[in-house]
């Protein structure tokens, strides 16, 4: 069963790539799960859970630590963010049967630029000496340290971002789609590579259907990055 779930197992093998099954079935699931939420469909929740858990076995053999500690992110708000949707945040989404897609303010969108800034940078750092802190743990050298933390501490904000159901989460969607494709092809999981281009065709989609939906609930005020 170790084996199955190694990097180095192939499933099978396309223009000469060796696919392993857990980049080949993370890679499914993932896909459904984005498709799901551009489509404002709950079942996301669980779907991105699986795609999840593979993917964080897959990166650490990779050594993207980075992208690593994104998975284990993406599974905690996995479960938060799918109680989030159950959960009406005023009488009016009471009214319409569920969250209804927002807008932020300008100030909260001035406070994730900095968070994203600053956590880039930090988790930049760490990554890098992660080998040299525990070889044990991370026995190879950290793999792109501040272009992985950029895209991991971008997917951490539009991960908030789409638990709150707030449009400008597919703006930084689409920008950590683009920066992965280049990533992932250098590392040379290119099924990863190829599903971030299909990831970059689905928020492209999703923004186009969560504007619409946002249009149809409009006016609705901005709200604040501390509402509920």
């Amino acid at each position: 069963m170790s084996e199955y779930f190694s990097v180095g197992t192939t499933l099978f093998t396309v223009w000469g790539y060796p696919m392993s099954p857990i980049e080949f079935i993370g890679t499914v699931f993932n896909i459904l799960c984005v498709w799901l939420i551009a489509r404002n469909n709950i079942w996301n929740w669980p779907v991105g859970l699986v795609g999840t858990l593979l993917f964080g076995m897959l990166f650490w053999q990779v050594a993207l630590y980075s992208d690593f500690f994104e998975q284990i992110y993406f599974f905690v708000t996995g479960i938060w963010g799918w109680w989030l949707w159950l959960r009406p945040r005023d009488e009016e989404d009471k009214a319409k049967g569920g969250r209804r897609i927002v807008t932020i303010s300008a100030r909260a969108r001035l406070i994730y630029v900095f968070a994203i800034a600053l956590g880039t940078v930090a988790l930049g750092a760490l990554t890098f000496r992660l080998p040299e802190l525990f070889p044990v743990l991370f026995p190879e050298p950290t793999s792109f340290p501040y272009l992985d933390a950029f895209t991991t501490v971008m997917s951490f904000a539009a991960t908030i971002l789409i638990m709150r159901k707030e449009l400008e989460c597919w703006a930084l969607w689409i920008i950590v789609d683009i920066i992965g494709i280049g990533l992932y092809w250098a590392k040379d999981v290119k099924l990863v590579a190829i599903l971030y281009v299909i990831f970059l065709v689905l928020a492209t989609r999703g923004l186009i259907n969560w504007y619409r939906l946002w249009k149809t609930n409009a006016p609705l005020p901005a709200i604040s990055v501390t509402a509920q």
